[in-house]
């Protein structure tokens, strides 16, 4: 791992970077450094009420940042309006964006929505890269472009994102022969998820009785496709899913995760995995960044002593979101100015610091509250170094409209079956093939 400045030599850096740019909490500045007056719709003035859509908790609320903007701004009034998932949230959104009714002020959107949003519904958005206190730069160039169409029009600034990592635990290595040190694990396996499953191979020729190397094979496939920049989709949306290398390559180690009895055979997000984690049943699970509070609470404060963080074979990333402005918002000024302020670079630390949401504005990485972030949990790990070294190596994905529901083809029609009902590769792969094919001619 590289060698980290001091506090004193980022923090001023950070500091002299925020002020260049006219930031220092997230605000425009007037000559005199007060904070310039929130942009009244047409020069009317007056209260404003903003409303902002959400799935979820995004954690603005709970982080305090609505009261802090409703004080720099005393005429402004927040309201969130959240659905408690985005299955329920996006379908909704998509045909509020159609119709131009029923929209909020500011609509949050899933990553994995983000393509579908860009490619068909752009014009029923602000372009918020000519927005008001949004600087290109201080965002992740390969986040940036996810919400970017081909004409450079910008229609969503990134919120969070999910870098990943590998979650390990320290006393199973041990008692398998293996290193526990996270540098020396991270080289076990540098560059290469086949690299991945050799250690699994070690480490399952060693094992402690009960316990299996990996959480499941799903994991392993996703770990892998979520590093490649083409996986379901080509460059000018067409599926390619059976043809496509990134599938192929993914298939095959999770196949070998699979048949060579490396995994525990479990469903991720089942109260199965749950178990797995409080009785110790897998040595390591491909973790992105906003896992790591799952693993505690699921591990329980028995295991606060075994787990560490290593480096993932190659950057990869799973799960963020963006927040857009309706072009028909009565407010749509105030609107991406709000916008702009909750995803600049400081309430973006704030909100991993408070809530371990990790940002996608690569110039937080500098602020104290990321820089500086260990987890006690996890062996004191360095957490905002790893991810955020993970985060600027992660390639633009090609994400199609139906992304998420392929890979859940894949993995739950696909994986699963071989792990749990020994099905063989050719079998489970044609079970999948099936699914898919199904929903992509819907």
């Amino acid at each position: 791992m590289r060698t980290r400045p001091s506090t004193s030599t980022r923090t001023s850096r950070a500091l002299a970077a925020a002020l260049a740019a006219g930031l220092l909490a997230g605000c425009a500045l007037l000559d005199d450094g007060s904070p310039a007056p929130a942009p009244d719709e047409g020069g009317a003035g007056g209260p404003v009420t903003l409303t902002v859509g959400v799935f979820g908790v995004f954690g603005f609320e709970e982080a305090g940042l609505y009261d802090e903007y409703e004080k720099l701004y005393p005429d402004i009034t927040i309201k969130e309006e959240a659905a408690p998932n985005n299955e329920e949230y996006y379908p909704k959104l998509r045909d509020a964006l159609d119709s131009g009714r029923g929209l909020a002020d500011i609509q949050a959107v899933e990553v994995g929505n983000i393509s579908e949003v860009v490619a068909s519904r752009s014009d029923r958005l602000m372009d918020l890269g000519t927005a008001t206190g949004v600087d290109e730069s201080a965002f992740l160039p390969w986040k940036w472009d996810q919400a970017t169409t081909d004409d450079n029009k910008t229609v969503g600034l990134g919120t969070d994102i999910g870098p990943m990592a590998v979650c390990y635990r320290k006393d199973l290595f041990r008692a398998a022969g293996l290193p526990t040190d996270r540098d020396e694990v991270a080289a076990l396996w540098f560059s290469d998820w086949e690299k991945y499953l050799g250690v699994g191979a070690d480490y399952m020729a060693n094992a402690p009785a009960g316990t299996a190397f990996v959480d499941s094979a799903a994991g392993v496939y996703n770990g892998s496709i979520s590093s490649f920049p083409v996986r379901y989709f080509g460059r000018e949306g067409e599926a390619i899913y059976k043809d496509s290398p990134a599938v192929e390559i993914s298939w095959d180690l999770a196949m070998q995760a699979a048949q060579g009895e490396m995994t525990a055979r479990l469903k991720q997000f089942t109260p199965a995995w749950d178990e797995g984690f409080a009785e110790g049943g897998f040595a390591t699970v491909i973790c992105p960044s906003w896992m790591l509070g799952y693993i505690q609470e699921k591990a329980g404060p028995d295991a606060a002593d075994k787990w560490d963080i290593a480096t993932a074979p190659k950057p990869a990333n799973w799960g963020g979101s963006f927040l857009t402005v309706p072009e028909s918002g009565a407010h749509k000024e105030a609107a991406a100015r709000l916008a702009a302020w909750l995803t600049a670079p400081e309430q973006q630390a704030r909100l991993f610091e408070k809530r371990a949401s990790f940002p996608s504005s690569q110039a937080a990485y500098e602020l104290p509250q990321v820089a500086d972030a260990t987890h006690p949990y996890f062996n004191d790990a360095p957490t905002g170094e790893i991810f955020s070294i993970a985060a600027k190596s992660i390639p633009t994905l090609e994400l199609g409209a139906k992304d998420q529901p392929i890979q859940q083809q894949i993995t739950d029609a696909g994986i699963l079956p071989v792990e749990q009902q020994e099905l063989t590769p050719t079998q489970a792969w044609r079970a999948a093939e099936r699914k898919i094919d199904e929903l992509l001619d819907r």
